[in-house]
């Protein structure tokens, strides 16, 4: 068995509008009861993925806030892979009314509309950060972290190496995971760069994309 994990971006690749289907929960299933490793790799914050996903358990492990923290799902052990967001720049984001805006253990995260204030009190404030994005969201993270080196960190808790993770995803955020995976997956509706370093584009958008790459790795690489 060429391919033991299968990591999987959460928003418009495995979940369509927040919610993941049931077609999706079986294909996800088929791939544990295979002998396969099931790896969440999001830029939400655990709070806001419980409220909107109840079948956390199905993971061994997921990879929050875009890189920056590992979550056990049958512990509950959380282990964050930086230092917190530095409170002036929290401070002052809100000062200027950046809104929405939202404060993680590890990442500060807006939308595209204030990209310029976000930089600007970056710059500022002389702080060694980098924005990054995902879609209309904005996100601020320690340089170096994303969800590459997220992945990276569980797959030394697992033992695993790169060349035996299948990844999907769509959007920016998700081109360090498809470059940190042995087998890269976009699915149909993913941005215009992540299908150029794809080796498989479904022809299913979300969570259908995501049951279709999980299909064919099933029927393709036997134990």
């Amino acid at each position: 068995m060429q391919y033991q994990a299968f990591a999987t971006d959460y928003d418009e690749t495995l979940a369509c509008g927040g919610r993941v289907q049931g077609r999706t929960i079986g294909a996800l299933m088929r791939a544990r009861d295979s002998g396969r490793i099931l790896i969440l790799v999001t830029g939400r914050e655990l709070p806001n993925l419980r409220s909107v996903f109840a079948d956390l358990g199905l993971f061994t492990l997921i990879v929050a806030e875009n890189g920056t923290l590992l979550y056990s799902p049958a512990t509950g052990e959380e282990t964050a892979l930086c230092g917190a967001p530095p409170q002036p720049l929290v401070q002052r984001l809100r000062d200027r009314g950046v809104q929405p805006l939202s404060v993680g253990r590890c990442v500060v995260a807006t939308v595209r509309a204030h990209e310029a204030a976000v930089l600007e009190a970056i710059h500022e404030l002389r702080l060694d950060l980098q924005i990054i994005f995902n879609r209309e969201s904005v996100m601020v993270l320690p340089e170096g972290m994303d969800k590459g080196t997220g992945l990276g960190a569980a797959l030394c808790r697992l033992h695993l190496n790169r060349e035996s993770v299948v990844g999907i995803g769509d959007a920016e955020n998700d081109l360090p995971l498809l470059r940190a995976c042995g087998f890269p997956v976009a699915v149909a509706n993913a941005v215009p760069s992540l299908k150029e370093t794809a080796r498989l584009v479904t022809v299913g958008k979300c969570g259908e994309g995501v049951a279709e790459a999980i299909t064919t790795i099933l029927a393709t690489d036997q134990p």
